[in-house]
């Protein structure tokens, strides 16, 4: 399982995910651009000691991670606010790699049309999204749960 953040615009999402990655031994991507400077202090805040701790792959552009997957043989879910299947009755593979949008303007059609499945997450008529931290954490979860990857620790 892998979380991959399409063009991130804002620092603290994206280290916010650095650390949930890093708690829950889940790679992350993230394919640039972002909409901040790496560095930012912003993402340290967010990702706190964590950062050191998460595995992030930065790939420049989203053809190079494209590239990248497809001699993997992972299936890219993307979560889309426009799917027409829940999240919770999507069946999840060990492999998959559960691709974010940017927090403005979600992926543009070419990205979206090239994923191997959309899901979105259920919510109250009028609603139109939740924060793309609290969307990664919800549907990894089910993720993690469905795929028996949760992390034992100290259980």
């Amino acid at each position: 399982m892998r979380l991959a953040l399409y063009q991130p615009e804002i620092p603290q999402n994206t280290g916010t995910l650095m650390r949930l990655g890093a708690c829950l031994g889940v790679p992350l991507d993230v394919i640039e651009p972002c909409g901040f400077v790496w560095n930012d202090q912003k993402l340290r805040r967010a990702g706190m000691d964590y950062i050191e701790l998460a595995n992030v792959t930065r790939h420049v552009s989203w053809v190079k991670f494209w590239q990248a997957t497809q001699a993997t043989g992972s299936r890219i879910v993307l979560l889309d606010a426009q799917a027409k299947q829940s999240f919770v009755t999507f069946k999840f593979q060990p492999t998959d790699i559960l691709l974010l949008g940017q927090e403005s303007s979600g992926v543009p059609e070419t990205v979206a049309t090239q994923v191997d499945a959309q899901v979105l997450i259920p919510m109250l008529s009028g609603c139109r999204s939740l924060n793309v931290a609290v969307s990664a954490a919800m549907v990894l979860t089910e993720a993690l749960r469905q795929t028996n990857q949760f992390p034992t620790g100290d259980l």
